[in-house]
């Protein structure tokens, strides 16, 4: 969802090692403390079948391995996945998540502090990066991955009362 007011909706997986590490409560409350409000929420075991759903694209991108290790790593345990809605909210989860890599992510971002894995230590030891959670990486990917996560009827538009400041 995205309008001429500039409010998006935009998907977020806690992957398993936020899920297993109890973080995924402190890292919520990061997201509405932005003013993103939940619209959706379920949790799940990943199979073979939304992995590949989900992550259509990444062995096309970058191969085969990567795509292996992403797949073993997010069916390892449960995920939780969410919809937040806000003002450019695609934009705001990605700054407020930080680099990919956690080992370059600035203190202040969900990885830069709760995260300390780089690429090279994933690589050394064929593992994913744990990183601890997926975010949207474009609106039109959103409303793609929301998709693929829920169904219309599982989205939910209720007011805030932080909405007062969004007119």
């Amino acid at each position: 969802m995205s309008n001429d007011t500039g409010v998006e909706r935009t998907l977020v997986l806690f992957k398993p090692d936020a899920v297993a590490r109890g973080l995924t409560g402190r890292i919520l409350a990061r997201f509405e403390d932005n003013l993103l409000k939940v619209v959706a929420a379920k949790m799940v075991w990943m199979d073979a079948d939304l992995t590949r759903r989900h992550y259509f694209d990444l062995e096309e991108r970058f191969g085969a391995e990567v795509y292996n290790l992403m797949a073993e790593f997010m069916q390892s345990g449960p995920v939780i996945a969410i919809v937040l809605e806000g003002v450019e909210a695609v934009a705001c989860v990605r700054k407020m998540v930080g680099s990919t890599y956690p080992d370059q992510a600035p203190p202040g971002t969900i990885r830069g502090d709760f995260a300390h894995m780089s690429k090279a230590y994933a690589n050394a030891h064929g593992i994913a990066v744990a990183n601890l959670v997926h975010a949207s990486g474009s609106p039109d990917e959103a409303e793609h991955e929301i998709g693929v996560w829920f169904t219309k009827e599982d989205l939910h538009d209720y007011p805030t009362v932080a909405q007062q400041y969004l007119r």
